[in-house]
């Protein structure tokens, strides 16, 4: 990409920036000359093809319609724009000011929402974003309408964090349907949107969201700094920015939070994190983050507390199979015989018997080869990539033991090492477990144990030196947080929940004081319940003695 950007500027030298290509931009405001006008609006955006520049007769005036046919919607523009101004009455208007272009907007087109603009390169901007651009002779003054092409994919379940119970909507392309589905969730006047335009060609529209009065006001315009200070071309998903802001950009773990899930974000701007929406892009980003949020799902709310906290053990459960069971096993295999049990050490060996590799190249090819059928699966097309991907594992898995290639016992290792690696609730989380598998594997091949419990501590100081915009990655684990310890291993009931993260530093730390729901009273019922209860077990008790 760089090369082709190099022989560009060599091909091309008079190519610059956008917004100067081969119009004086010194001059930047309009003028009441229409074709000087016209001259400028055609030398800014070239011959595109999508560039529709009208010429209209209001009743001894020219004026002329502009507008970018693939941002708007011509319907609209034909029916709100141009009809009103063929069908005008000559007789009724003839005695109008048409030098007076406000006067022309509260007659004519009262109510639309518009923009009344002299410099030509905002007026570019608006055209680029879908405004209807009016002038007329004689006139400096620019009139822009918003009629911009609302065709984006309709609202649908969640692709990659699937929902068993819970709300089935998710963000999509619209940078205003993600601003819509949060202020459904949050109907408060606290809730605050701010926009920013990142890329110096792309020019992309991207958006902050925050509870005013409850976000860190450090947090905040370290967001807006960061934002601001993005020196990049073409701005096209959230992924682009993530890595353009987050805090440290040489490790496999994600410094900031990813979702498609609205409720998932409204959560998180209620605690006092940022919510950071690009146009074109379906997944927003929450910041700041620490590792325990991957192990949340929205979905341990939407049940019970127990159900919750299960699921949250398990993942972190898998998280741990996922990163060091492949290697536990080289180890064992290579070095450790002692601590297999007999009988299980004779199984293995036996299974190990014709088998010509040593136990760290046999896994470490087996581990290159799902990660192939892997990414093959992802990148085939949907209707034969699922099929070809299981498949694919079945028949090669069968085929490479029946060769004498691999162990059986080394096919049920890595098959249970990818199943457990798809369980965390964001996908993105499972590449540094699929990264650090690798790592794992080759220090146990070296050290044994000791290689892997020296990886574990190698891998615990980077993630204590993370921090995401000033949060320590490990907070409320390391530094120690006691007051936040129900949420992160544990799921308490929402009745206990009292608290926000003490981590983020927001403004309005309870979440509000709620007691444990209890049984209406009535009458002394209690103590009636408690005296029968306890004549019951007495007597029961007394009835076992007896037999």
């Amino acid at each position: 990409m760089r090369f082709f950007k190099n022989k560009l500027k060599k091909s091309y030298p008079q190519a610059k920036q956008w917004g100067q290509e081969q119009v004086n931009m010194d001059d930047t405001r309009t003028s009441s000359d229409l074709d000087e006008n016209i001259e400028k609006l055609k030398a800014i955006f070239g011959n595109t093809s999508d560039l529709e520049i009208q010429i209209i007769q209001i009743v001894d005036n020219k004026g002329i319609v502009v507008y970018l046919k693939s941002m708007v919607d011509i319907n609209e523009v034909n029916s709100v724009i141009l009809q009103p101004l063929a069908q005008l009455n000559q007789h009724e208007y003839q005695f109008m000011d048409w030098n007076d272009m406000e006067m022309v907007r509260q007659k004519i087109f009262s109510g639309l929402s518009y923009q009344a603009r002299e410099d030509v390169r905002q007026i570019t901007v608006d055209l680029l974003n879908g405004y209807v651009l009016i002038l007329v002779n004689r006139n400096s003054q620019a009139y822009l309408f918003s009629l911009s092409n609302t065709d984006y994919r309709s609202i649908s379940e969640p692709t990659t964090q699937t929902v068993i119970r819970g709300p089935k909507d998710s963000f999509n392309e619209s940078l205003q349907v993600g601003m819509t589905l949060i202020r459904r969730r949050i109907r408060n006047p606290r809730l605050q949107f701010e926009e920013f335009v990142v890329g110096t060609e792309s020019r992309t529209a991207v958006a902050i969201s925050y509870m005013n009065g409850v976000v860190d006001e450090g947090v905040l315009n370290e967001v807006r700094r960061r934002i601001q200070d993005v020196n990049l071309t073409a701005l096209f998903d959230s992924g682009n920015l993530d890595e353009a802001i987050a805090d440290e950009t040489f490790t496999t773990f994600p410094l900031i939070f990813n979702t498609e899930r609205p409720d998932v974000v409204a959560a998180g701007i209620i605690e006092g994190k940022v919510a950071i929406l690009v146009d074109g892009s379906p997944f927003v980003l929450l910041a700041p983050t620490v590792l325990t949020d991957f192990f949340q799902s929205p979905e341990d709310y939407y049940h019970s507390f127990l159900i919750g906290t299960f699921m949250r053990l398990v993942r972190y459960v898998s998280f741990m199979v996922a990163m060091v069971f492949p290697s536990l096993y080289v180890a064992l295999v290579t070095f450790h015989h002692e601590l297999i049990p007999t009988e299980l050490l004779i199984s293995v060996q036996a299974q190990r018997q014709g088998v010509p590799f040593p136990a760290v190249i046999e896994i470490v090819l087996m581990e290159f080869t799902f990660e192939v059928l892997r990414e093959a699966g992802v990148r085939m097309p949907r209707a034969v990539g699922q099929t070809v991907s299981i498949v694919g594992a079945l028949v090669l898995g069968q085929a490479v033991v029946e060769a004498g290639l691999v162990s059986n016992v080394l096919v049920i290792v890595v098959a249970f090492t990818a199943i457990a690696s798809f369980v965390s609730p964001i996908y993105n989380f499972s590449t540094p477990t699929r990264l650090l598998r690798f790592a794992f594997i080759l220090a146990a091949a070296a050290l044994g144990l000791y290689g892997v419990l020296l990886s574990l501590i190698l891998m615990v100081a980077h993630l204590v030196s993370l921090r995401s915009f000033g949060v320590p990655y490990l907070a409320p684990v390391a530094p120690f947080i006691v007051e936040d310890q129900g949420e992160v291993f544990f799921r308490v009931p929402s009745w206990a929940d009292l608290r926000k993260p003490s981590y983020l530093n927001s403004k309005t730390f309870n979440k509000g004081k709620v007691s444990k729901p209890k049984p209406p009273q009535k009458g002394g019922g209690d103590e009636k319940s408690t005296v029968c209860v306890l004549i019951v077990c007495f007597s029961t008790q007394r009835l076992l003695g007896y037999y």
